[in-house]
């Protein structure tokens, strides 16, 4: 039988359908992220949102229509918040070493997105390729980039000529990897990678490589 409290959360739910929304995309994110789409049940979800599976087909049609909503969620949050960073009113230098800090440390704060990324990427992007939202949201951070590396290039402290997705792509493959890897790298080389002082070092080694990946001369 459900308790009272549970019941409320249902009425509440039921009359503000964006907070219901909202708590089956959290609550689809944590068991997408911890059991891969795969391995994700609709009945936890709903249970976990506080809801029923038929509000969720209500909004999101099925499991593979969730799990879509989640990921494009997942990169908004992320696309969003590098907006903040205002790279463009900024210097070159210190715009590209904030993108790489920002990263970084996104994906440290926010493991589950990792986790999407490695579930998807075993998926070879099959569910990514049916959202033209995602498409345009990067290339909005492609272009920012490029306007980025171009002042530096004019102003005679970065390459010229230099592709912005490769940019992105160095930024995000050094933290991706460490993160994604880190359980087998710590046993591998015997030594616990993800202690705060390994991390704050991993996060210095990021912005100087990135830097030296783009200077001029």
């Amino acid at each position: 039988m459900e308790t009272k409290p549970k019941a409320e959360a249902r009425q509440r739910a039921s009359r503000d359908p964006e907070r219901t929304q909202a708590l089956i995309l959290e609550a689809a994110t944590a068991e997408f992220a911890e059991k891969g789409i795969g391995g994700a049940r609709v009945d936890t979800i709903a249970e976990r949102a506080g809801t029923n599976k038929r509000m969720l087909y209500h909004y999101f049609g099925d499991k593979v229509g969730l799990y879509l909503a989640v990921l494009e969620a997942a990169y908004t949050a992320i696309r969003s918040a590098e907006r903040n960073l205002d790279m463009a009113h900024k210097d070159p230098t210190e715009a590209l070493s904030e993108l790489s800090r920002f990263t970084w440390r996104y994906f440290l704060d926010h493991p589950e997105f990792i986790s999407l990324l490695n579930t998807e990427n075993l998926h070879k992007a099959e569910h990514l390729r049916r959202s033209r939202k995602i498409t345009e949201m990067h290339s909005h951070l492609v272009t920012e980039l490029e306007q980025v590396l171009k002042r530096g290039a004019a102003e005679g402290v970065f390459r010229p000529g230099l592709d912005p997705l490769n940019v992105y792509l160095t930024i995000a493959s050094l933290g991706y990897f460490y993160l994604s890897n880190q359980h087998t790298l710590s046993v591998i080389f015997d030594r616990e990678i993800t202690e705060p002082g390994r991390l704050a070092e991993w996060e210095e080694h990021i912005v100087k490589t990135v830097l030296a990946s783009v200077r001029a001369g």
